[in-house]
């Protein structure tokens, strides 16, 4: 009987070496992998700790979701959404909780509609993606602010806005660069707080945001409306008797010119005084024969 029960767990040892059983075991408590293991029920206790430490240690885990969906900003603020710009309201007072520190970076992720889902928080400040990664990754980080600078005490009487892709002078390739966005969209955004040890909190996804695009000037369709044919009608009119007044007003000039200058004909008789001077002519002789 002894010898049946250390074949048993002489085969179960052989079968989580192999590996054959991980898929299984994966699906199991501690209690459970540790007899599968050849552990005691206190040993198993203790593998609970180390399970819960390699699950806090994966990509993602243990990031704090903030309730906060980022909006476009409902200010009267002309231009909220250009060709390569949109405006979003600040988060004020949205990164209060305990978990945020005053050092800590908050980033303005700018994804495409459609990359949202592969969107993955960078491990550190040196592996944020650039403008410049956008057309492969599909999102980039930009705007790093602090929650000092997204205070919710503020005066209501300041303009408070973030002008996404405002920047014009820095280059694509710059972390943190607010460069111009390259397309109509759509884009969506949402806030990263991150520290030195990695991502902290995210908020939502806003919802989709196209920008504008440019359109070629057409020619009006159709016959024109008759308020249109009676403008232009008066405007040529008007064109009209501006261009006759300034013609009458030339030949008005000119004749009145040319009136007042005298110009003698060739049929005048033109008279002309004699003189002579003294020392030409010398007085008659006296007593000549």
């Amino acid at each position: 009987m002894r010898q049946s029960s250390q074949r048993a767990q002489h085969r179960r040892l052989s079968l989580w070496g192999s590996g054959c059983c991980r898929q299984t075991l994966r699906r199991t408590d501690s209690r459970t992998l540790g007899l599968a293991m050849g552990l005691s029920g206190g040993q198993s206790r203790l593998l609970m700790p180390l399970l819960l430490l390699l699950t806090s240690l994966q990509p993602g885990a243990g990031l704090e979701h903030i309730s906060y969906v980022p909006q476009l900003s409902n200010a009267t603020l002309a231009g909220t959404v250009t060709q390569s710009t949109f405006t979003l309201e600040q988060p004020r007072g949205q990164f209060s909780h305990p978990s945020i520190s005053d050092f800590d970076a908050i980033w303005l992720v700018v994804a495409h509609g459609n990359a949202t889902q592969n969107f993955t928080a960078p491990r550190s400040t040196e592996e944020t993606p650039v403008p410049a990664d956008f057309p492969q990754r599909g999102y980039y980080l930009t705007l790093m602010a602090n929650r000092a600078l997204y205070a919710g005490s503020q005066p209501s009487t300041q303009l408070q806005v973030l002008r996404v892709g405002n920047d014009t002078r820095c280059s694509p390739r710059t972390r943190g660069c607010n460069h111009p966005l390259p397309g109509p969209g759509p884009y969506r955004v949402k806030f990263l707080v991150m520290s030195d040890r990695g991502p902290v909190a995210e908020t939502q996804w806003s919802s989709e945001t196209r920008l504008q695009q440019a359109q070629a000037l057409q020619a009006a369709p159709g016959p024109q409306s008759a308020g249109t044919v009676v403008i232009t009608a008066v405007l040529s009119i008007l064109l009209a008797l501006v261009l006759t007044a300034l013609l009458a007003l030339l030949v008005y000039t000119c004749y009145d010119t040319c009136q007042s200058t005298p110009i003698s004909g060739p049929g005048e008789p033109v008279g002309v005084r004699r003189y002579n001077t003294h020392h030409m002519f010398s007085p008659p002789a006296v007593g000549g024969s």
